[in-house]
């Protein structure tokens, strides 16, 4: 696998020195690189030496998009179509999983569109990425955060797990409502829609925020369960916390049947998926979330993929169900893959602990620290899912986030898709007021009712 060094703000760091477990924090001097040689949360700001990944200059807003809403990249033309026929000729930019699916599925194809690096973010997601640069440390074991207010923890890492803790930490806009289905088709095409309405509150967003209540939690989560009618008023309720090796993870359900909320502990780590009939791990959502414990994180260091990338076409393609499922994969024809440079991240299982996945392999994008593709192995070591993230910037609240998430399962032939819209174009709505009363065990039984 051909690796690009990765300039760092001090210079060049070689991967033996990135992958050791350094826990400090950077040099001011280091700091100040950002937003000049580095975007404001630490991508490389350049473009790549061939032209192929163009300059970072300021991302996608509303004003450079040009349109209040919809796809401002209308006209773009696909450069080249990778499949099976193709794919050794791309495999230096390719993940393992995404050769494998081209080997298995003979219609699974990537059409390649020229490269647009659209991620923008508030000023105070960048301004909180370069503070917490200089003072912002893992904790003992690399199990949490401290000190740790909003945005990117660590813009310039030194190792794996603070790569993962980007991705874990990445800014979501502070307050947002979305209303999606979930299918998981069986293997010759036929699905069900599971329709969740989901919420997702950052801590410091509460209008009754107090830095002293409830300190170690990072975020709220609640979903609720729309449809079918045999799950319809079913609750799951989590507070997100930082250190999850101190306080794990809080959550609830609430079981509209029974009437009852009770504690779930099963919901982290490899822990059923919410509805994804065994196709999913709690851990699968968002690509990733929760404590990264279980592994030994390695960073092997930056290299330029064709990820899923400015998927808006699948967002505001006024798509119905039956236009993207389809039989082994999603259909192709929607998406949109870029070359951009990613970070590679290997998690391996840690002995003392288990798993279903004893390895994945991480492909985090540059200018997000969003994950784009996950590889995951199986305790034999054999490729077993690919996770892809079909992601997009929400150009008007200044938010890249994913539109589509979609996980393959090799052996089975079976996926799961998550984040089906059914055409409506109001799935998302960001500056929500929400207060700590939202999101108490109590308030799930109000939320449950059918």
């Amino acid at each position: 696998m051909k690796l690009i060094k990765i300039i760092m703000a001090g210079g060049v760091m070689t991967l033996s020195l990135l992958a050791m477990n350094v826990l400090a924090k950077v040099l001011v001097a280091d700091a100040a690189k950002l937003g000049v040689e580095l975007t404001p949360i630490g991508a490389e700001k350049a473009g790549n030496a061939a032209g192929t990944i163009p300059e970072w200059v300021g991302g996608l807003t509303v004003e450079s998009a040009g349109v209040a809403s919809g796809n401002p990249f209308p006209d773009d033309q696909i450069l080249l179509m990778i499949d099976k026929s193709n794919m050794h000729k791309y495999k230096d930019n390719l993940s393992p999983g995404q050769m494998a699916m081209m080997t298995k599925y003979p219609h699974y194809k990537l059409p390649v569109y020229q490269s647009r690096r659209s991620a923008a973010y508030p000023q105070f997601v960048y301004d909180g990425a370069k503070n917490n640069a200089t003072n912002v440390e893992l904790l003992d074991g690399g199990n949490g955060l401290t000190p740790f207010d909003i945005s990117i923890p660590f813009p310039i890492p030194h190792n794996g797990l603070e790569v993962i803790w980007n991705h874990i930490t990445r800014y979501r806009g502070g307050s947002v409502r979305r209303l999606i289905g979930q299918a998981a088709p069986l293997s010759n095409g036929k699905y069900s829609i599971i329709q969740f309405q989901d919420e997702i509150t950052w801590r410091t967003s509460l209008k009754d925020y107090d830095p002293e209540i409830d300190a170690n939690v990072l975020f709220y989560f609640k979903q609720l369960i729309q449809s079918p009618a045999r799950l319809a008023g079913n609750v799951l309720l989590v507070h997100e916390t930082v250190d999850q090796v101190k306080e794990p993870r809080r959550a609830w359900v609430y079981n509209a049947g029974q009437r009852r909320v009770r504690r779930a502990p099963q919901v982290s780590y490899d822990g059923p998926g919410t509805a994804s009939d065994g196709l999913s791990t709690t851990d699968n959502l968002d690509m990733y979330n929760g404590s990264p414990d279980r592994y030994n994180w390695k960073l092997i260091g930056k290299k330029e993929i064709y990820i899923p990338y400015n998927s808006f076409s699948l967002h505001f393609g006024n798509l119905k169900p039956d236009d993207i499922i389809k039989r082994g994969h999603i259909n192709q024809v929607h998406t949109r893959y870029e070359l951009h440079r990613v970070w590679v991240v290997e998690a391996s299982l840690k002995k003392d602990t288990r798993h279903i996945y004893a390895k994945r392999t991480f492909y985090i994008d540059e200018d997000t620290w969003q994950a784009a593709i996950i590889d995951h192995y199986d305790g034999r070591g054999e490729l077993w899912r690919v996770a892809e993230a079909h992601s997009m910037t929400f150009y008007r609240e200044m938010v890249p986030w994913y539109t589509l998430e979609t996980l393959y399962d090799l052996l089975s032939g079976r996926y799961l898709v998550r984040g089906l819209q059914n055409g409506r174009d109001e799935a998302y709505t960001f500056n929500l007021e929400r207060s700590s009363k939202d999101y108490t065990p109590s308030a799930l039984r109000r939320a449950g009712k059918r």
